[in-house]
């Protein structure tokens, strides 16, 4: 007997690695004549080793033949291999002839569809299990919401939410995090934070999901996350490697160096291993975010030195320094000459990021060369960031090469090369390149809509994202919140208020961007009023706004004048201590610039702890826009001390100070200093305030010279400052020459044909003037009248 067991336990592999009918029958009449002695372990462990689905029929044929057909153990098995080699429709034919009411059975099927990716069919499953009244399980209902999760399917998480809660599953430890997992997704964190309060025991793996849900978040609500922290630790809880993670990027996001460096040493303390690859890499992330470079590299130089961990560094730098390009290039340097170590695709990959955000072509084609030069293996990141990093230097040509050479193409590549042509304005090589996907059978996915609909806001195209919102509306992807708010960007970007306005109450979710996306839209388009009332709309849907919503309200209420209620805001937002976000102080104190208490701008940017470069472009602009010169200069000289590195918004600040002032040789070294002393390249607004400041100084001559002689590919903006200034110094002669210009630059513009009509009148050409007039009537053009708004005691 053992001897003809053994023989089928020999012929089983066999089986599995032929193709012959023939022998699959022999060995299967062998199994059945020998019963159950070949017993279904052994089948089980035949069955793990099969990694295709044809060798799994096979197995499954000897199962049968065997009459092992209708054994539970076997089939729950199989239903997972199935599953596990993308053979859906066998797993499910497989499930449905040993289906049975047994919960544990239902849920081996359930993870099993979940780990191999089949979420649609977990929530089927589920679905099943309450129409049969088999009932539900912690298991169950923690598979439900991963797979909500993943497919993005709130109301059903809100359902299964309900399944928990009638069954008393809302307060166990293992449903609670997987909610709270779900709900901050979405922002929901009013949700989010009644779960946790609800579960019995609290332990890591709850205080964790918090942790991270608030991580992942943006503005001031990530600070929750050290919140939650210190609660953990009172309750004599040991914080474990995720949860310092998640404080770590929390710390990186906000800029909290403080609190990174805490963890830092808490760990340390604690005797925790800070070589791991992840925990390594997330501090030096964290520092490099926080500016904090020197400690960043003497950290690493302590550890390991990983080549992940130099990717965090040049990655975080990318997100802080100023002046990226030179900054990447120099790490890059020290990691393979100091340290040693060879860089991999990923590190070249955020170098070239760099580049390509500085818009230095030449540092692009460098790094292409060294590529090639020590032959290093292109893989798909690399490739994809090479054609970005071509493509973001305006030089497409070369993207359009390295994309012709690849054999294999997938739908990131031509996103990015989409996105190219988009950038440069080539819409027909757009739609070249939408049937060149089809043709090669590369299916567009959700970021091609959203790559397209960003593309077509940009260019103010109303047509053609008219026909992506059409297709958004074929494949049904209306509900998809990403898509929407794109959407809804796109016609607030066309400058089509009532139709965004139309869409957004149609929207059957909103989340926080859809609301501040349409505030915006109304304060850009200046409803500031409207987007005042929306706020309070908002407010009284219950959703609680962040550090870009609360941005958008200081700027309505900064266009109404209303300076109460700006101090409201302020107050607000210490109470619940977002200061460390610099971007709402810089909001407030251009908020109390522009309603004319240069006082409480200056308050507010003194009781600053830590001012970062935004905050000292603001308090320049103000000082600037009150026309105090004096001390935007001396500001900007303080601020050099205080060891931050000027941008280009800075020198916007400064410049326009200057014009304002009649500082014509300050505000030439200035502008000469960009170059010469920061590497920085002038700007369209740095031509254009040199321009202003010439032409308010009376140098109108030597204005337009600069003009012609500047690289700008668009000049209508400084050639505007010029025609206004032709017209207070009553140059006529050049003020209608540079009016033709302008005109054939911008032939529907109302404010040149107005500009320069008064220059005609003004000369005593009533003829002219009046025959410029007659043509912006005959075209619909109107200028748009002026107005200021005081507030009153009501």
């Amino acid at each position: 007997m053992h001897l003809r067991a053994a023989f089928v336990g020999k012929m089983l592999p066999l089986l599995i690695n032929s193709v012959g009918s023939r022998r699959i029958s022999s060995v299967c009449r062998k199994g059945m004549e020998f019963g159950n002695v070949y017993t279904a372990e052994r089948f089980a462990s035949h069955l793990e080793v099969c990694v295709d689905v044809g060798s799994l029929r096979k197995v499954h044929a000897c199962i049968f033949a065997c009459a092992f057909g209708d054994n539970i153990f076997l089939g729950s098995k199989l239903v997972n291999a199935y599953a596990d080699v993308g053979a859906l429709w066998e797993s499910r034919l497989v499930f449905d002839r040993i289906i049975n009411r047994n919960l544990s059975l239902w849920n081996s099927a359930i993870v099993g569809y979940f780990r191999a990716g089949y979420f649609e069919e977990v929530l089927r499953l589920y679905s099943c299990l309450k129409m049969q009244d088999i009932g539900v399980d912690s298991s169950a209902v923690v598979f439900g919401l991963k797979s909500c999760h993943e497919l993005g399917t709130m109301d059903s998480g809100r359902g299964i939410h309900g399944d928990a809660y009638k069954v008393g599953l809302h307060g166990d430890k293992f449903v609670g995090p997987s909610l709270v997992k779900l709900y901050f997704k979405y922002g929901i964190m009013e949700d989010a934070e009644r779960v946790f309060e609800e579960i019995f025991e609290k332990d890591i793996v709850a205080y964790t999901s918090m942790i991270t849900g608030y991580a992942q978040q943006a503005g001031f609500h990530v600070m929750k996350a050290f919140q939650i922290a210190c609660e953990m630790h009172r309750e004599g809880l040991d914080a474990n490697r995720v949860s310092l993670v998640s404080l770590l990027q929390a710390a990186g996001k906000v800029e909290a160096l403080h609190e990174g460096r805490s963890i830092h040493c808490y760990a340390m303390r604690r005797g925790i291993d800070l070589s791991d690859e992840v925990l390594e890499t997330s501090l030096v992330d964290m520092y490099a975010k926080c500016g904090a470079k020197v400690e960043a590299v003497s950290f690493l130089r302590q550890m390991g030195r990983s080549v992940a961990s130099w990717n965090a560094l040049i990655a975080g730098i990318n997100s802080y320094d100023c002046d990226r390009s030179s900054e990447a290039l120099h790490l890059l340097c020290q990691m393979v000459h100091q340290e040693g170590l060879c860089p991999n695709s990923i590190t070249l990959a955020n170098v070239l990021s760099a580049c390509c955000e500085s818009n230095y072509a030449h540092l692009v084609t460098s790094i292409h060369g060294y590529i090639l030069r020590r032959e290093l293996p292109p893989d798909l990141v690399l490739t994809t960031a090479l054609i970005d990093g071509y493509s973001r230097c305006s030089k497409v040509h070369n993207a359009r090469e390295l994309f012709n050479r690849l054999r294999v193409r997938d739908t990131i590549l031509f996103n990015v090369i989409i996105s190219a042509y988009l950038r440069n304005g080539e819409i027909d090589e757009v739609i070249k390149m939408l049937d060149w996907m089809f043709e090669e059978g590369v299916r567009p996915n959700t970021v091609t809509l959203l790559v397209l609909l960003s593309g077509f806001a940009n260019l103010e195209d109303l047509r053609r994202g008219r026909c992506i919102h059409g297709c958004v509306l074929r494949q049904g992807l209306q509900t998809n919140m990403d898509v929407s708010n794109q959407l809804l960007h796109m016609y607030t970007k066309c400058a089509c208020i009532d139709v965004a306005r139309k869409f957004f109450d149609s929207m059957t979710n909103k989340d926080l961007v859809s609301w501040t996306t349409m505030m915006m839209a109304y304060v850009n388009q200046g409803h500031a009023d409207e987007a005042l009332a929306l706020f309070r709309l908002m407010q009284r849907n219950g959703d609680k706004p962040d550090s870009v919503t609360l941005i958008t309200l200081i700027q309505a209420l900064s266009l109404l004048g209303l300076l109460e209620q700006v101090k409201e805001i302020q107050g607000h937002v210490y109470r619940i201590r977002p200061e460390r976000d610099s971007a709402i102080t810089s909001a407030l104190i251009m908020a109390y610039a522009k309603c004319g208490r240069l006082d409480l701008a200056e308050l507010t940017f003194c009781n600053v702890e830590e001012q970062t470069l935004n905050l000292w472009n603001t308090m320049i602009s103000a000082y600037g826009m009150h026309g105090y010169c004096r001390e935007a200069l001396k500001l900007f000289h303080q601020l050099q001390n205080q060891n931050l590195r000027p941008d280009g918004l800075t020198f916007s600040s400064v410049l326009s100070a200057c014009s304002h002032a009649g500082l014509v040789e300050e505000g030439k070294d200035i502008f000469n200093s960009m170059k010469s002393k920061y590497s920085i390249a002038p700007q369209e607004e740095h031509y254009s305030c040199i321009v202003d400041l010439l032409g308010r100084a009376g140098y109108l001559e030597e204005a337009y010279e600069f003009v012609n002689c500047s690289p700008l590919r668009n000049k209508t903006s400084a050639l505007s400052a010029l025609l206004g200034a032709c017209r207070v110094h009553r140059n006529t002669q050049l003020g209608e020459i540079i009016g033709m210009q302008l005109l054939e630059l911008d032939p529907q513009n109302s404010t040149t044909f107005a500009m320069v009509s008064n220059i005609y009148a003004e000369a005593g050409k009533w003829r002219d003037a009046a025959t410029l007039r007659l043509v912006a009537r005959e075209r619909g053009l109107r200028k748009m009248p002026g107005y200021s708004l005081v507030e009153s005691e009501n």
